[in-house]
């Protein structure tokens, strides 16, 4: 990619910058919401390029006038030194170019939201519903450390332990962008704690990762939601408490049932159950999309794609491998302690590379 044609694109995506910054001190932007949060959110996406733009435009013009004294200098002194620093800049170049090619593909706008998880447990019994309560352990110390808040909405323990299914709320800094890589069906292999002769399982849970929805991106009528209330309950269907807090809504065009029992307060229960029924809601259509991206990236699986089987956790081997980028790694005690960056990471790495393939710039 010539130096050119990378200033020309910068120089466009600068204008656009500039122009987004005064449109946010206009009163008619100011006084229309869902336009200023909108430009905002803009604003605040090209602040990284206008950073990288300045930095390799500097970068540049240093190149330019170490090449001048170059072409000018007689001590000799003086002369290795500029061959030294050109010899640097120079190397500087082709990574700062590739940082920019990535910063130049548009990103997911979704990426920044907070998401709702919901883990499920599939094939295996008992033993299903107890890996799907470690992957529910696994992802809560994974959000301790990136100092996302997670909270329950609903759950269903399973009679041996863990969870049949259970459903959080994760807000944070790009929750979305780093948990839309666990959407898919986790595996795994050990001896079940029901198992007698010690023979080796395989089970599984599925685990779907939804961008949160907020207000702005989708109106949700009155008239097209039926609320029921009921009495929590604990496990057997022990009652939690005698008030009619847990909530119940339906869509009635769609018919997606959303429930929240994990408040006291039945209206704290309703805002929970709201949240995530509009982020249902919006993800009917975001899920086009998935669809098509899951077709051309193997990092990335459709939402609904319950049966895109994605990581295999193997306990005798402490081995942990993922099947979409071909990693494996032997550290599976730490990974189950929530320590899966580094895997996200790698994940990253991969999709950035499938992005470059699709928009060569």
């Amino acid at each position: 990619m010539a130096n050119n044609m990378i200033l020309e694109k910068l120089e466009g995506v600068k204008q656009r910058f500039v122009e987004v910054g005064e449109l946010l001190t206009r009163q008619e932007v100011l006084v229309d919401m869902d336009r200023y949060i909108s430009l905002n959110k803009e604003y605040k996406s090209l602040q990284p390029i206008i950073e990288a733009y300045e930095k390799y435009k500097l970068t540049l013009e240093n190149i330019s006038s170490t090449k001048e004294l170059l072409a000018t200098e007689k001590d000799e002194e003086m002369r290795e030194m500029a061959k030294s620093e050109l010899e640097t800049l120079n190397q500087k170049l082709p990574e700062m170019e590739e940082e920019i090619k990535l910063l130049l593909i548009p990103a997911d706008p979704e990426d920044e939201k907070d998401a709702i998880v919901e883990i499920r447990a599939g094939t295996g019994g008992d033993e299903a519903s107890i890996f799907a309560g470690d992957l529910f352990r696994m992802y809560t110390k994974f959000f301790e450390q990136k100092g996302w808040k997670a909270e329950v909405n609903r759950y269903s323990e399973g009679t041996a332990g863990g969870f049949k299914e259970i459903v959080l709320r994760v807000a944070g800094e790009g929750v979305y962008g780093t948990m839309k890589y666990e959407s898919g069906v986790h595996r795994v292999q050990r001896v079940p704690q029901t198992e007698t002769q010690g023979r080796i399982h395989t089970s599984a849970a599925s685990v779907v990762v939804l961008p949160e929805a907020d207000e702005f991106d989708i109106e949700i009528k009155n008239e097209d939601i039926r609320k029921d209330t009921y009495c929590s309950s604990g496990p057997g269907g022990q009652s939690v408490n005698t008030t009619y807090s847990a909530i119940r809504l339906t869509h009635v065009p769609t018919g997606i049932v959303v429930t929240c029992q994990d408040e006291k307060s039945q209206l704290k229960n309703y805002e929970k159950a709201l949240k995530e029924l509009r982020t249902r809601l919006y993800n009917l259509e975001y899920q086009k999309y998935l669809d098509d991206v899951s077709h051309k990236r193997k990092t990335m699986v459709s939402t609904g794609d319950r049966s895109a089987k994605i990581r295999t956790y193997n306990y005798p081997q402490g081995r942990m491998t993922d099947h979409r980028i071909n990693l494996t790694m032997y550290n599976l005690p730490s990974i189950l302690d929530g320590n899966i960056q580094e895997i996200i990471d790698k994940l990253q790495m991969a999709e950035n590379a499938e992005r470059l393939k699709e928009n060569t710039i």
